[in-house]
Protein backbone atom coordinates (compact mmCIF):
# COMPACT_ATOMS: atom_id res chain seq x y z
CA UNK A 1 0.00 0.00 0.00
CA UNK A 2 2.90 2.40 1.05
CA UNK A 3 4.60 1.52 -2.27
CA UNK A 4 1.57 2.14 -4.31
CA UNK A 5 1.04 5.73 -2.81
CA UNK A 6 4.17 7.03 -3.35
CA UNK A 7 3.83 5.67 -7.05
CA UNK A 8 0.78 8.09 -7.29
CA UNK A 9 2.45 11.20 -5.37
CA UNK A 10 5.26 10.69 -7.95
CA UNK A 11 2.97 10.88 -10.79
CA UNK A 12 0.59 13.33 -9.43
CA UNK A 13 4.05 15.82 -9.05
CA UNK A 14 5.08 15.01 -12.34
CA UNK A 15 1.92 15.96 -13.84
CA UNK A 16 1.79 19.16 -11.99
CA UNK A 17 5.67 19.62 -13.25
CA UNK A 18 4.38 19.55 -16.38
CA UNK A 19 1.61 21.64 -16.29
CA UNK A 20 3.92 24.12 -15.55
CA UNK A 21 6.06 24.80 -18.71
CA UNK A 22 2.48 24.38 -20.44
CA UNK A 23 1.23 27.38 -19.16
CA UNK A 24 2.57 29.15 -21.64
CA UNK A 25 1.34 27.13 -24.11
CA UNK A 26 -2.64 26.37 -23.46
CA UNK A 27 -5.33 27.98 -22.10
CA UNK A 28 -4.63 32.12 -22.35
CA UNK A 29 -1.96 31.47 -25.09
CA UNK A 30 -0.93 33.93 -27.37
CA UNK A 31 -0.38 38.41 -26.96
CA UNK A 32 -2.49 39.94 -24.11
CA UNK A 33 -4.79 42.51 -25.47
CA UNK A 34 -5.44 44.70 -22.04
CA UNK A 35 -9.10 46.69 -22.07
CA UNK A 36 -11.05 49.31 -20.71
CA UNK A 37 -14.80 49.58 -20.09
CA UNK A 38 -17.54 51.51 -20.58
CA UNK A 39 -21.23 51.82 -20.09
CA UNK A 40 -22.95 50.73 -23.35
CA UNK A 41 -23.85 53.93 -24.87
CA UNK A 42 -26.38 52.88 -27.70
CA UNK A 43 -25.93 56.47 -28.99
CA UNK A 44 -22.32 56.12 -30.35
CA UNK A 45 -21.41 53.84 -33.43
CA UNK A 46 -19.26 51.01 -33.53
CA UNK A 47 -16.95 53.14 -35.87
CA UNK A 48 -16.59 56.45 -32.97
CA UNK A 49 -16.03 54.30 -30.18
CA UNK A 50 -13.27 52.30 -32.03
CA UNK A 51 -11.64 55.70 -32.57
CA UNK A 52 -12.66 57.77 -29.40
CA UNK A 53 -11.42 55.92 -26.39
CA UNK A 54 -11.86 58.87 -23.89
CA UNK A 55 -14.98 57.52 -21.51
CA UNK A 56 -13.46 54.20 -21.37
CA UNK A 57 -12.27 53.73 -17.76
CA UNK A 58 -8.69 51.74 -17.61
CA UNK A 59 -8.23 51.47 -14.49
CA UNK A 60 -11.05 50.32 -12.26
CA UNK A 61 -11.92 46.51 -11.96
CA UNK A 62 -14.24 44.91 -13.87
CA UNK A 63 -16.25 43.28 -11.51
CA UNK A 64 -16.71 46.72 -10.26
CA UNK A 65 -18.80 48.19 -12.88
CA UNK A 66 -21.58 44.82 -11.86
CA UNK A 67 -24.29 43.55 -14.24
CA UNK A 68 -25.52 45.29 -17.15
CA UNK A 69 -24.80 46.03 -21.35
CA UNK A 70 -20.79 47.13 -21.81
CA UNK A 71 -18.85 48.87 -24.53
CA UNK A 72 -15.49 46.77 -23.80
CA UNK A 73 -12.07 48.18 -25.55
CA UNK A 74 -9.25 47.11 -26.77
CA UNK A 75 -6.85 50.07 -27.41
CA UNK A 76 -3.75 48.44 -28.27
CA UNK A 77 -3.15 45.54 -29.57
CA UNK A 78 0.40 43.55 -31.00
CA UNK A 79 1.82 45.79 -33.75
CA UNK A 80 1.48 43.23 -36.88
CA UNK A 81 -1.74 41.21 -35.26
CA UNK A 82 -3.54 39.81 -38.13
CA UNK A 83 -0.95 40.83 -40.91
CA UNK A 84 0.62 37.44 -42.11
CA UNK A 85 -1.73 34.73 -40.38
CA UNK A 86 -5.31 34.92 -39.53
CA UNK A 87 -5.94 36.77 -36.12
CA UNK A 88 -8.07 34.86 -33.68
CA UNK A 89 -9.44 36.80 -30.72
CA UNK A 90 -9.41 34.58 -27.72
CA UNK A 91 -11.33 35.27 -24.44
CA UNK A 92 -12.51 33.30 -20.98
CA UNK A 93 -16.29 32.08 -21.49
CA UNK A 94 -18.51 34.34 -18.85
CA UNK A 95 -22.08 34.60 -18.52
CA UNK A 96 -23.89 37.21 -21.16
CA UNK A 97 -26.87 37.50 -23.20
CA UNK A 98 -25.17 38.71 -26.66
CA UNK A 99 -22.23 40.36 -27.71
CA UNK A 100 -20.87 41.40 -30.95
CA UNK A 101 -16.98 41.52 -31.32
CA UNK A 102 -15.97 44.39 -34.02
CA UNK A 103 -11.87 44.64 -35.34
CA UNK A 104 -10.10 47.41 -36.79
CA UNK A 105 -8.18 47.43 -39.24
CA UNK A 106 -5.26 49.39 -40.31
CA UNK A 107 -6.58 50.36 -43.20
CA UNK A 108 -9.78 52.10 -41.09
CA UNK A 109 -11.83 48.71 -42.58
CA UNK A 110 -14.16 47.15 -39.64
CA UNK A 111 -14.74 43.86 -39.39
CA UNK A 112 -18.07 42.55 -37.63
CA UNK A 113 -18.79 39.16 -35.75
CA UNK A 114 -21.98 38.59 -34.09
CA UNK A 115 -21.72 36.14 -30.81
CA UNK A 116 -24.85 34.96 -29.13
CA UNK A 117 -25.37 32.42 -26.90
CA UNK A 118 -25.10 29.80 -29.53
CA UNK A 119 -22.58 31.33 -31.59
CA UNK A 120 -20.22 31.65 -28.32
CA UNK A 121 -21.10 27.59 -27.88
CA UNK A 122 -19.69 27.32 -31.59
CA UNK A 123 -16.47 29.12 -31.12
CA UNK A 124 -15.86 27.51 -27.59
CA UNK A 125 -12.24 25.66 -27.48
CA UNK A 126 -10.99 23.51 -24.83
CA UNK A 127 -10.56 24.89 -21.43
CA UNK A 128 -13.46 27.22 -22.10
CA UNK A 129 -11.88 29.94 -23.81
CA UNK A 130 -13.62 31.44 -27.02
CA UNK A 131 -11.60 31.60 -29.79
CA UNK A 132 -13.23 34.03 -32.71
CA UNK A 133 -11.31 34.21 -35.80
CA UNK A 134 -11.52 37.63 -37.44
CA UNK A 135 -11.97 37.95 -41.24
CA UNK A 136 -8.11 37.69 -42.82
CA UNK A 137 -7.22 41.06 -45.04
CA UNK A 138 -3.45 40.74 -45.07
CA UNK A 139 -3.96 44.02 -43.29
CA UNK A 140 -3.13 44.39 -39.42
CA UNK A 141 -5.64 44.51 -37.27
CA UNK A 142 -5.06 47.76 -34.75
CA UNK A 143 -8.31 47.84 -32.24
CA UNK A 144 -11.14 45.41 -31.00
CA UNK A 145 -14.08 46.54 -29.48
CA UNK A 146 -16.91 44.32 -27.92
CA UNK A 147 -20.61 45.25 -27.50
CA UNK A 148 -22.25 43.30 -25.18
CA UNK A 149 -25.56 42.83 -23.40
CA UNK A 150 -26.83 41.25 -20.41
CA UNK A 151 -23.48 40.97 -18.49
CA UNK A 152 -24.04 39.20 -15.19
CA UNK A 153 -20.39 40.10 -14.42
CA UNK A 154 -20.12 37.74 -11.85
CA UNK A 155 -15.87 36.88 -12.81
CA UNK A 156 -15.62 39.64 -15.19
CA UNK A 157 -17.20 40.90 -18.55
CA UNK A 158 -14.12 40.25 -21.04
CA UNK A 159 -11.95 37.96 -19.03
CA UNK A 160 -7.88 37.60 -20.06
CA UNK A 161 -8.24 38.60 -24.09
CA UNK A 162 -5.16 37.57 -25.99
CA UNK A 163 -4.71 37.89 -29.99
CA UNK A 164 -3.30 34.33 -31.24
CA UNK A 165 -2.35 32.17 -34.05
CA UNK A 166 -4.42 29.14 -35.18
CA UNK A 167 -1.33 27.32 -34.35
CA UNK A 168 -1.08 28.65 -30.89
CA UNK A 169 -4.57 27.84 -30.46
CA UNK A 170 -4.29 24.29 -32.08
CA UNK A 171 -1.37 23.43 -29.68
CA UNK A 172 -3.34 24.42 -26.66
CA UNK A 173 -6.21 22.06 -27.58
CA UNK A 174 -4.09 19.55 -27.51
CA UNK A 175 -1.96 19.93 -24.87
CA UNK A 176 -5.56 20.94 -22.81
CA UNK A 177 -7.07 17.78 -24.73
CA UNK A 178 -4.52 15.67 -23.26
CA UNK A 179 -4.96 16.82 -19.44
CA UNK A 180 -9.01 16.43 -20.34
CA UNK A 181 -8.81 13.38 -22.06
CA UNK A 182 -6.32 11.32 -19.33
CA UNK A 183 -8.77 12.90 -16.51
CA UNK A 184 -12.23 12.12 -18.10
CA UNK A 185 -9.73 8.52 -19.02
CA UNK A 186 -9.19 7.76 -15.34
CA UNK A 187 -12.71 8.96 -13.77
CA UNK A 188 -14.35 6.00 -16.32
CA UNK A 189 -11.81 3.65 -14.98
CA UNK A 190 -12.63 4.43 -11.74
CA UNK A 191 -15.95 4.35 -12.20
CA UNK A 192 -16.21 1.16 -13.95
CA UNK A 193 -13.78 -0.35 -11.51
CA UNK A 194 -15.52 0.98 -8.45
CA UNK A 195 -19.03 0.03 -9.98
CA UNK A 196 -17.76 -3.60 -10.15
CA UNK A 197 -16.41 -3.58 -6.48
CA UNK A 198 -20.12 -2.33 -5.55
CA UNK A 199 -21.41 -5.43 -7.50
CA UNK A 200 -19.19 -7.94 -5.16
CA UNK A 201 -18.72 -5.44 -1.91
CA UNK A 202 -22.60 -3.69 -1.68
CA UNK A 203 -20.75 -0.82 0.73
CA UNK A 204 -22.55 2.43 0.77
CA UNK A 205 -19.09 4.45 0.37
CA UNK A 206 -18.21 2.67 -3.03
CA UNK A 207 -21.91 4.57 -4.62
CA UNK A 208 -20.80 7.91 -3.26
CA UNK A 209 -17.20 7.59 -4.50
CA UNK A 210 -18.95 6.55 -7.96
CA UNK A 211 -21.74 9.78 -7.93
CA UNK A 212 -18.90 12.22 -7.22
CA UNK A 213 -16.54 10.57 -9.61
CA UNK A 214 -19.98 10.57 -12.14
CA UNK A 215 -20.10 14.42 -11.21
CA UNK A 216 -16.84 15.22 -11.64
CA UNK A 217 -16.31 14.01 -15.28
CA UNK A 218 -19.93 15.75 -15.89
CA UNK A 219 -17.95 19.05 -14.53
CA UNK A 220 -14.84 18.54 -16.30
CA UNK A 221 -17.16 18.33 -19.79
CA UNK A 222 -19.13 21.09 -19.26
CA UNK A 223 -16.02 23.38 -17.47
CA UNK A 224 -13.70 22.44 -19.88
CA UNK A 225 -15.88 23.51 -23.03
CA UNK A 226 -15.78 20.16 -24.45
CA UNK A 227 -19.86 19.58 -24.34
CA UNK A 228 -19.90 22.38 -26.88
CA UNK A 229 -18.54 19.67 -29.65
CA UNK A 230 -20.90 17.07 -28.70
CA UNK A 231 -23.67 19.45 -28.08
CA UNK A 232 -23.37 21.95 -30.05
CA UNK A 233 -26.66 23.41 -29.92
CA UNK A 234 -26.70 24.28 -26.43
CA UNK A 235 -26.31 28.03 -25.35
CA UNK A 236 -23.33 28.93 -23.55
CA UNK A 237 -25.22 30.51 -20.76
CA UNK A 238 -27.13 26.40 -20.00
CA UNK A 239 -23.80 25.49 -20.39
CA UNK A 240 -22.65 27.14 -17.42
CA UNK A 241 -25.77 26.07 -15.89
CA UNK A 242 -24.55 22.86 -15.71
CA UNK A 243 -21.25 23.41 -14.42
CA UNK A 244 -22.50 25.11 -11.45
CA UNK A 245 -24.81 22.18 -11.04
CA UNK A 246 -22.17 19.87 -11.83
CA UNK A 247 -19.18 20.77 -9.21
CA UNK A 248 -22.41 21.39 -6.30
CA UNK A 249 -22.95 17.81 -6.79
CA UNK A 250 -19.33 16.35 -6.58
CA UNK A 251 -18.70 18.76 -3.76
CA UNK A 252 -21.58 17.20 -1.44
CA UNK A 253 -21.14 13.37 -3.11
CA UNK A 254 -17.65 14.18 -2.17
CA UNK A 255 -18.86 14.83 1.68
CA UNK A 256 -21.39 12.21 1.58
CA UNK A 257 -18.29 9.53 0.31
CA UNK A 258 -16.21 10.95 3.32
CA UNK A 259 -19.32 10.44 6.03
CA UNK A 260 -19.95 6.79 4.59
CA UNK A 261 -16.27 5.84 4.89
CA UNK A 262 -14.82 7.18 7.79
CA UNK A 263 -15.74 5.57 10.65
CA UNK A 264 -19.23 5.64 12.65
CA UNK A 265 -18.00 7.43 15.54
CA UNK A 266 -16.34 10.19 13.10
CA UNK A 267 -19.70 11.65 11.95
CA UNK A 268 -21.65 11.23 14.93
CA UNK A 269 -23.62 14.18 16.31
CA UNK A 270 -22.52 17.73 15.37
CA UNK A 271 -20.27 16.95 12.88
CA UNK A 272 -22.61 14.61 10.79
CA UNK A 273 -25.39 17.31 11.15
CA UNK A 274 -23.28 19.79 9.91
CA UNK A 275 -21.95 17.62 6.87
CA UNK A 276 -25.41 17.39 6.08
CA UNK A 277 -26.40 20.90 6.08
CA UNK A 278 -23.48 21.92 4.10
CA UNK A 279 -24.46 18.64 1.75
CA UNK A 280 -28.14 20.50 1.33
CA UNK A 281 -26.58 23.79 0.92
CA UNK A 282 -24.54 22.86 -1.86
CA UNK A 283 -26.96 21.08 -3.61
CA UNK A 284 -29.65 24.05 -2.86
CA UNK A 285 -27.17 26.88 -4.17
CA UNK A 286 -26.23 25.20 -7.40
CA UNK A 287 -29.73 24.62 -8.37
CA UNK A 288 -30.92 28.10 -7.36
CA UNK A 289 -28.24 29.50 -9.58
CA UNK A 290 -28.84 27.01 -12.05
CA UNK A 291 -32.19 27.81 -12.21
CA UNK A 292 -32.97 31.76 -11.38
CA UNK A 293 -29.06 33.06 -12.82
CA UNK A 294 -29.31 35.20 -14.10
CA UNK A 295 -31.61 37.12 -11.63
CA UNK A 296 -29.28 37.94 -9.02
CA UNK A 297 -26.49 36.14 -10.24
CA UNK A 298 -23.65 38.04 -8.53
CA UNK A 299 -25.87 37.27 -5.20
CA UNK A 300 -26.62 33.86 -6.28
CA UNK A 301 -22.70 33.41 -6.97
CA UNK A 302 -21.45 34.99 -3.91
CA UNK A 303 -24.01 32.44 -1.88
CA UNK A 304 -22.70 29.91 -3.81
CA UNK A 305 -18.65 30.45 -3.16
CA UNK A 306 -20.11 30.81 0.39
CA UNK A 307 -21.37 27.28 0.58
CA UNK A 308 -17.88 26.08 -0.79
CA UNK A 309 -16.28 28.20 2.00
CA UNK A 310 -18.55 26.23 4.84
CA UNK A 311 -17.34 22.65 2.94
CA UNK A 312 -13.58 23.79 3.52
CA UNK A 313 -14.20 24.62 7.19
CA UNK A 314 -16.73 21.23 7.41
CA UNK A 315 -13.15 19.93 6.56
CA UNK A 316 -11.33 20.74 10.28
CA UNK A 317 -14.23 19.49 12.62
CA UNK A 318 -13.99 16.47 10.71
CA UNK A 319 -10.60 15.95 10.47
CA UNK A 320 -10.00 16.89 14.12
CA UNK A 321 -12.77 14.45 15.00
CA UNK A 322 -11.01 11.47 12.78
CA UNK A 323 -8.04 12.04 14.83
CA UNK A 324 -9.27 11.89 18.24
CA UNK A 325 -10.69 8.39 17.42
CA UNK A 326 -7.70 7.55 16.00
CA UNK A 327 -9.49 6.80 12.45
CA UNK A 328 -7.01 4.68 10.68
CA UNK A 329 -8.21 6.32 7.08
CA UNK A 330 -7.10 9.55 8.60
CA UNK A 331 -3.81 9.88 6.96
CA UNK A 332 -5.06 8.70 3.32
CA UNK A 333 -8.05 11.47 3.36
CA UNK A 334 -5.70 14.24 4.84
CA UNK A 335 -3.44 13.66 1.76
CA UNK A 336 -6.75 13.49 -1.04
CA UNK A 337 -8.08 16.84 0.40
CA UNK A 338 -5.06 18.56 0.59
CA UNK A 339 -4.83 19.40 -2.99
CA UNK A 340 -9.16 20.28 -3.19
CA UNK A 341 -8.95 22.33 -0.27
CA UNK A 342 -6.07 24.49 -1.58
CA UNK A 343 -7.34 25.14 -4.90
CA UNK A 344 -10.97 25.16 -3.84
CA UNK A 345 -9.52 27.55 -1.38
CA UNK A 346 -7.83 30.08 -4.33
CA UNK A 347 -11.22 30.22 -6.59
CA UNK A 348 -12.85 31.15 -3.57
CA UNK A 349 -10.80 33.84 -3.58
CA UNK A 350 -10.80 34.73 -7.14
CA UNK A 351 -14.38 34.22 -6.93
CA UNK A 352 -14.89 36.92 -4.48
CA UNK A 353 -12.40 39.38 -6.13
CA UNK A 354 -9.56 38.90 -3.43
CA UNK A 355 -7.16 37.86 -6.17
CA UNK A 356 -6.91 38.43 -9.70
CA UNK A 357 -9.08 35.99 -12.40
CA UNK A 358 -6.25 33.62 -14.11
CA UNK A 359 -7.34 30.68 -16.89
CA UNK A 360 -5.47 28.64 -14.64
CA UNK A 361 -6.95 29.04 -11.32
CA UNK A 362 -10.41 28.72 -13.05
CA UNK A 363 -9.48 25.17 -14.58
CA UNK A 364 -7.24 24.25 -11.49
CA UNK A 365 -10.60 22.34 -9.95
CA UNK A 366 -9.41 20.09 -12.59
CA UNK A 367 -6.64 18.75 -11.55
CA UNK A 368 -7.31 19.11 -8.10
CA UNK A 369 -10.15 16.78 -8.24
CA UNK A 370 -8.07 14.38 -10.32
CA UNK A 371 -5.48 13.84 -7.13
CA UNK A 372 -8.61 13.91 -5.19
CA UNK A 373 -10.14 11.08 -7.36
CA UNK A 374 -6.43 8.91 -7.59
CA UNK A 375 -6.16 9.53 -3.79
CA UNK A 376 -9.36 8.73 -2.66
CA UNK A 377 -9.82 5.40 -4.91
CA UNK A 378 -6.16 5.04 -3.10
CA UNK A 379 -8.34 4.97 0.10
CA UNK A 380 -10.94 2.64 -0.88
CA UNK A 381 -8.17 0.37 -1.99
CA UNK A 382 -6.96 0.89 1.61
CA UNK A 383 -10.49 0.15 3.36
CA UNK A 384 -10.79 -2.68 0.90
CA UNK A 385 -7.59 -4.42 2.40
CA UNK A 386 -8.77 -3.78 5.98
CA UNK A 387 -12.02 -5.55 4.98
CA UNK A 388 -10.52 -8.69 3.70
CA UNK A 389 -8.29 -8.59 6.15
CA UNK A 390 -10.98 -8.09 8.93
CA UNK A 391 -13.06 -11.28 6.87
CA UNK A 392 -10.43 -13.47 6.84
CA UNK A 393 -9.61 -13.16 10.46
CA UNK A 394 -13.17 -13.61 11.06
CA UNK A 395 -12.92 -16.50 9.10
CA UNK A 396 -10.12 -18.02 10.65
CA UNK A 397 -12.22 -17.81 13.72
CA UNK A 398 -15.61 -18.90 12.60
CA UNK A 399 -12.55 -22.08 11.29
CA UNK A 400 -11.23 -21.99 14.99
CA UNK A 401 -14.65 -22.16 16.78
CA UNK A 402 -16.17 -24.79 14.43
CA UNK A 403 -13.15 -27.01 15.55
CA UNK A 404 -13.74 -26.43 18.63
CA UNK A 405 -16.92 -27.13 18.72
CA UNK A 406 -16.07 -30.31 16.05
CA UNK A 407 -13.09 -31.92 18.13
CA UNK A 408 -12.90 -33.31 21.37
CA UNK A 409 -10.42 -30.52 23.36
CA UNK A 410 -8.11 -33.75 25.13
CA UNK A 411 -7.71 -35.85 22.05
CA UNK A 412 -8.12 -33.69 18.67
CA UNK A 413 -10.29 -36.61 17.55
CA UNK A 414 -13.84 -35.37 16.36
CA UNK A 415 -16.40 -35.60 19.07
CA UNK A 416 -19.53 -36.84 19.42
CA UNK A 417 -21.89 -34.41 18.13
CA UNK A 418 -19.51 -34.11 14.94
CA UNK A 419 -19.21 -37.29 14.26
CA UNK A 420 -22.81 -38.50 14.30
CA UNK A 421 -23.77 -35.61 11.90
CA UNK A 422 -20.94 -36.61 9.64
CA UNK A 423 -21.67 -40.00 9.64
CA UNK A 424 -25.77 -40.30 9.02
CA UNK A 425 -26.84 -40.14 5.83
CA UNK A 426 -23.73 -41.78 4.42
CA UNK A 427 -24.48 -44.06 1.12
CA UNK A 428 -23.74 -47.79 1.30
CA UNK A 429 -23.22 -50.26 3.90
CA UNK A 430 -20.76 -48.42 6.71
CA UNK A 431 -18.45 -50.76 9.24
CA UNK A 432 -19.11 -49.41 12.44
CA UNK A 433 -16.09 -50.35 15.23
CA UNK A 434 -16.25 -49.27 18.76
CA UNK A 435 -13.00 -49.38 20.87
CA UNK A 436 -13.50 -49.27 24.62
CA UNK A 437 -9.87 -49.21 26.55
CA UNK A 438 -9.88 -52.02 28.99
CA UNK A 439 -9.66 -51.69 32.55
CA UNK A 440 -9.23 -47.57 32.44
CA UNK A 441 -10.43 -47.20 36.11
CA UNK A 442 -7.34 -49.20 37.12
CA UNK A 443 -5.05 -46.89 34.80
CA UNK A 444 -6.18 -43.58 36.49
CA UNK A 445 -5.65 -45.64 39.89
CA UNK A 446 -2.30 -46.09 38.90
CA UNK A 447 -0.66 -43.25 37.02
CA UNK A 448 -2.96 -40.36 38.05
CA UNK A 449 -5.88 -38.29 35.78
CA UNK A 450 -2.80 -36.76 34.27
CA UNK A 451 -1.00 -39.99 33.56
CA UNK A 452 -4.94 -41.59 31.94
CA UNK A 453 -5.46 -38.23 29.68
CA UNK A 454 -2.16 -39.27 28.28
CA UNK A 455 -3.07 -42.45 27.73
CA UNK A 456 -6.30 -41.43 26.11
CA UNK A 457 -4.16 -39.31 23.50
CA UNK A 458 -1.89 -42.06 22.97
CA UNK A 459 -5.41 -44.49 21.85
CA UNK A 460 -6.47 -41.81 19.85
CA UNK A 461 -3.33 -41.25 17.68
CA UNK A 462 -2.72 -45.21 17.15
CA UNK A 463 -6.56 -45.42 16.14
CA UNK A 464 -5.86 -42.06 13.61
CA UNK A 465 -2.73 -43.51 12.09
CA UNK A 466 -4.31 -47.00 11.42
CA UNK A 467 -7.48 -45.61 10.40
CA UNK A 468 -5.77 -43.06 7.79
CA UNK A 469 -7.25 -43.16 4.91
CA UNK A 470 -10.93 -41.39 2.50
CA UNK A 471 -13.58 -41.35 3.69
CA UNK A 472 -12.86 -43.02 7.76
CA UNK A 473 -14.35 -41.37 10.40
CA UNK A 474 -12.47 -41.74 14.15
CA UNK A 475 -14.46 -39.88 17.12
CA UNK A 476 -14.18 -40.24 20.70
CA UNK A 477 -17.92 -41.30 21.69
CA UNK A 478 -16.76 -40.16 25.54
CA UNK A 479 -14.66 -41.58 28.47
CA UNK A 480 -12.53 -44.25 27.48
CA UNK A 481 -15.19 -45.06 24.39
CA UNK A 482 -13.82 -44.24 20.65
CA UNK A 483 -15.28 -45.11 17.30
CA UNK A 484 -14.35 -46.02 13.70
CA UNK A 485 -16.82 -45.89 10.96
CA UNK A 486 -15.21 -46.77 7.48
CA UNK A 487 -17.04 -48.02 4.47
CA UNK A 488 -17.55 -51.65 4.21
CA UNK A 489 -15.41 -52.04 0.84
CA UNK A 490 -12.36 -50.81 2.60
CA UNK A 491 -12.82 -51.80 6.29
CA UNK A 492 -9.94 -51.93 8.82
CA UNK A 493 -9.07 -55.25 10.49
CA UNK A 494 -9.88 -55.05 14.13
CA UNK A 495 -7.01 -57.49 14.52
CA UNK A 496 -4.47 -54.96 13.11
CA UNK A 497 -6.13 -52.47 15.60
CA UNK A 498 -5.23 -54.30 18.45
CA UNK A 499 -1.82 -55.42 17.31
CA UNK A 500 -1.45 -51.21 17.24
CA UNK A 501 -2.71 -50.88 20.80
CA UNK A 502 -0.63 -53.34 21.82
CA UNK A 503 2.89 -51.98 20.38
CA UNK A 504 2.15 -48.47 21.30
CA UNK A 505 4.54 -46.93 23.92
CA UNK A 506 2.71 -46.24 27.20
CA UNK A 507 3.59 -43.95 30.39
CA UNK A 508 5.69 -45.78 32.68
CA UNK A 509 6.09 -48.82 30.28
CA UNK A 510 2.44 -49.62 31.12
CA UNK A 511 0.62 -52.49 29.27
CA UNK A 512 -2.68 -50.62 27.88
CA UNK A 513 -5.38 -53.11 26.16
CA UNK A 514 -8.73 -52.11 24.33
CA UNK A 515 -11.79 -54.27 23.35
CA UNK A 516 -13.45 -53.88 20.47
CA UNK A 517 -17.07 -54.35 19.00
CA UNK A 518 -18.09 -54.03 15.17
CA UNK A 519 -21.13 -54.19 13.11
CA UNK A 520 -21.59 -53.33 9.08
CA UNK A 521 -24.80 -52.18 8.11
CA UNK A 522 -26.63 -48.43 6.35
CA UNK A 523 -26.16 -45.22 8.12
CA UNK A 524 -28.72 -43.35 6.33
CA UNK A 525 -30.87 -42.27 9.22
CA UNK A 526 -30.30 -41.69 12.72
CA UNK A 527 -32.22 -45.51 13.60
CA UNK A 528 -29.97 -47.12 11.56
CA UNK A 529 -26.92 -45.53 13.62
CA UNK A 530 -29.10 -46.38 16.61
CA UNK A 531 -29.63 -50.20 15.99
CA UNK A 532 -25.92 -50.38 14.38
CA UNK A 533 -24.44 -49.07 17.63
CA UNK A 534 -26.37 -51.23 19.93
CA UNK A 535 -25.09 -53.80 17.82
CA UNK A 536 -21.85 -53.04 18.01
CA UNK A 537 -22.04 -51.99 21.66
CA UNK A 538 -23.47 -55.48 22.50
CA UNK A 539 -20.47 -57.31 20.37
CA UNK A 540 -17.98 -55.29 22.67
CA UNK A 541 -19.28 -56.39 25.84
CA UNK A 542 -18.94 -60.35 23.70
CA UNK A 543 -15.33 -58.93 23.81
CA UNK A 544 -15.27 -58.07 27.60
CA UNK A 545 -17.07 -61.06 29.18
CA UNK A 546 -14.81 -63.38 26.95
CA UNK A 547 -11.26 -61.87 28.57
CA UNK A 548 -10.91 -58.07 27.00
CA UNK A 549 -8.19 -57.62 24.64
CA UNK A 550 -9.88 -59.01 21.65
CA UNK A 551 -12.39 -58.39 19.02
CA UNK A 552 -15.97 -59.38 18.56
CA UNK A 553 -18.02 -58.78 15.13
CA UNK A 554 -21.71 -58.71 14.89
CA UNK A 555 -22.43 -59.24 11.12
CA UNK A 556 -24.26 -57.29 9.13
CA UNK A 557 -26.93 -55.25 10.42
CA UNK A 558 -29.79 -56.81 8.18
CA UNK A 559 -28.57 -60.69 8.98
CA UNK A 560 -28.20 -59.66 12.60
CA UNK A 561 -31.36 -57.90 12.70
Amino acid sequence: MGRLLAVIILCLAWATLWATPARARAGAVGDPAPVCIARADPDSSPSALLVNSAHFDCSKDQRSFGPGDFDVLAPSLKPGAGQTWPAHVRFGSVWQQNATLFALYDDGKIARVPLDEHALTRSLSLGAIVDVRLPYRRIAVTRLLWRIQGSANVRGIVLGPHTATATQGWQSDLLLGALYAGFAGLCVALLVFNLALWCALRRPFQLAYCGMVLALLLYAVTSSGAVAWWWPSISNNDRIRFNYLALGLSAAAALEFARTFFEAGVFEGRTGRLARVVSIALIASAATFAVLAPWQARLLDRVYALTFVALLATVVPVLIKAWRLRSSYLWLFALAWGAPIAFSGLRVAASMGLIEWSFWIDNSTVMAMLAESMLSSVAIAYRIHLLSRERDEAREQEIAARLLADTDPLTGLLNRRAFLADAIGRAGDQKLIVVDIDHFKKVNDAIGHDGGDEVLRIVARVLRTAAAGNGVLVARLGGEEFAILSPAEQALDPRDLLDALREASMPFDLTVTASLGSCTGPMTRETDWKKLYSLADRALFAAKTAGRDRARDAGVLAAAA
